[in-house]
């Protein structure tokens, strides 16, 4: 196995509370967790501190710390364990046939997130963990049979199922080198109520998105999601060929959209709706006891700016996705290089994207990636000063542009045309999203490369990228919470 991620830091107990004047943003949890850590720790904004009190006092507790040693030590800034748990017990058999859940739950975490808030407090990086990595659970006693067991193979999502919240932290932490301050955790039912109390999620989508097993059906365009819908939405697999990888993006999506409806919808300044919104909440929540009414208050008067833009998304950059092991099964193995230097910028409390200006437009979101459309582009002259220019930026936004053609065999037009092979209909489209007042004109047999023609009423090159986050130098993929939101 390769050896755990340490931290070169001198340990610490934990980083200072922040300044009631500072800003910080909330943790994420694109599944159930994202209702407790937007809810828990963003709603305390201008909340009082006795209305934090009485809804803190209705948080389940559990032991997640006690007895570890050998702990990673603590850098700047605040790390939390938020899970998901597949528990689905207390939603009513017509919910269960309704969002398809039946079936037994399996005692695991459904989802694990790492959520890292800026010693600042003006930052939250969230970092997927799949719940199929590959793992080495440490030394432990069984906590049925009392007996002790050495490190052995598993996957991630089974170190609760084996020993509790305790273990997943030890695991976790072995794992990342990254020193966990909090524990969060949550269920199905947290998570759909949790939804509904807010009046529901707006999400956006390029492409239909469909899954037989989870019963998920969204068109393409805008949709706003009750907490059945939304559970539906973080928990499908079998939307395409990404299985768990996208689900993960899904949820980071979800939970910025998430984010960005509490604190645009006055929940965090009204203590009446707070404090409806936190009691529906706290129905399913479990923390560590270290978790308190202080922590909601310290953190909640330094979030009352929090915006979408505060946060950023990733996941563990990979190595294999499918690699078997004996007695554990198919595996994600995270990649040996980018992974310890993922962890290092949570230890040394760096930022994991670039954060764009908020004069720079947002790029549009596309079906296809830009990388993946063939353009050639031509004007209807031989003068190549404008095309040149248009492939200039076409490239400069990712497209695979092939350069400018000189004249066009459409010959001059009053508007910019796309002319393309009905088959590749879907690049012309994220092509045309670049173009704007492009004309799509269909042209069978023409392969996978688009033709633009430059007409005389060409507009500037719109900003385009895919849904996934952009792969930035190291390779680590990131998005900022304010590219995942609907426009």
């Amino acid at each position: 196995m390769t050896a755990p991620f340490r931290s070169p830091r001198p340990a610490r107990r934990r980083a200072a509370r922040p300044s009631p004047r500072r800003r910080p943003p909330g943790p994420r949890w694109g599944l159930r967790i994202g209702a407790v850590t937007s809810v828990l720790l963003l709603a305390a904004s201008g909340v009082g501190h006795a209305v934090v009190t009485g809804v803190e006092s209705g948080i389940g507790r559990v032991d997640a710390f006690t007895g570890m040693s050998n702990r990673p030590g603590g850098g700047d800034g605040l790390n939390f364990l938020v899970v998901g748990t597949d528990g689905r017990d207390k939603l009513t058999p017509g919910e269960k046939r309704k969002y398809h859940l039946g079936g037994a739950p399996c005692h695991c975490t459904d989802t694990l997130m790492l959520v890292h808030l800026s010693a600042d407090r003006d930052r939250a990086s969230v970092v997927s963990l799949p719940r199929d990595s590959y793992a080495e659970v440490p030394a432990h006693t069984d906590p049925v049979t009392g007996r002790q067991r050495p490190q052995h193979a598993i996957k991630l999502n089974a170190a609760y199922a084996e020993g509790g919240p305790s273990l997943t932290v030890r695991t976790v932490e072995h794992m990342t080198g990254v020193h966990i301050d909090h524990y969060l955790e949550v269920d199905f039912t947290s998570f759909m109520r949790s939804v509904d109390a807010v009046g529901g999620v707006e999400i956006c989508t390029v492409r239909p998105l469909r899954d037989s097993y989870t019963g998920l059906d969204l068109p393409v365009g805008t949709s706003r999601l009750s907490g059945g819908q939304a559970l539906q939405y973080v928990r499908s697999r079998h939307v395409d060929g990404s299985a768990d990888l996208g689900r993960m993006q899904r949820q980071q999506r979800f939970l910025a959209s998430l984010i960005h409806k509490i604190t645009s919808s006055g929940v965090l300044l009204n203590p009446v709706r707070f404090r409806n919104v936190a009691d529906t909440v706290l129905g399913s929540v479990r923390a560590d006891s270290g978790f308190a009414a202080g922590d909601l208050v310290d953190l909640g008067q330094a979030m009352r700016g929090f915006t979408p833009s505060s946060s950023e998304f990733t996941s563990v950059p990979l190595r294999n996705v499918a690699q078997p092991v004996p007695g554990v099964g198919s595996t994600v193995r995270w990649d040996p290089v980018q992974a310890p230097k993922l962890f290092q910028a949570i230890r040394e409390d760096r930022p994991l994207a670039v954060h764009r200006a908020r004069t720079q437009p947002r790029a549009r979101v596309v079906d296809v990636p830009p990388g993946q459309v063939q353009v050639q582009v031509g004007g209807g002259s031989a003068r190549p000063g404008p095309d040149a220019a248009v492939a200039r930026e076409l490239h400069a936004t990712g497209f695979a542009t092939t350069g400018a053609s000189g004249a066009s065999p459409l010959g001059r037009a009053p508007r910019t045309v796309i002319a393309y092979d009905p088959r590749w209909d879907r690049s012309a489209r994220s092509l045309a999203a670049a173009l704007p007042g492009a004309e799509l004109r269909p042209v069978a047999g023409r392969g996978p490369v688009m033709q633009v023609t430059v007409g005389h009423g060409h507009q500037a090159v719109q900003r385009v990228r895919a849904e996934e986050p952009p792969q930035q130098p190291g390779g680590i993929a990131t998005i900022t919470g304010d590219e995942a939101v609907c426009t």
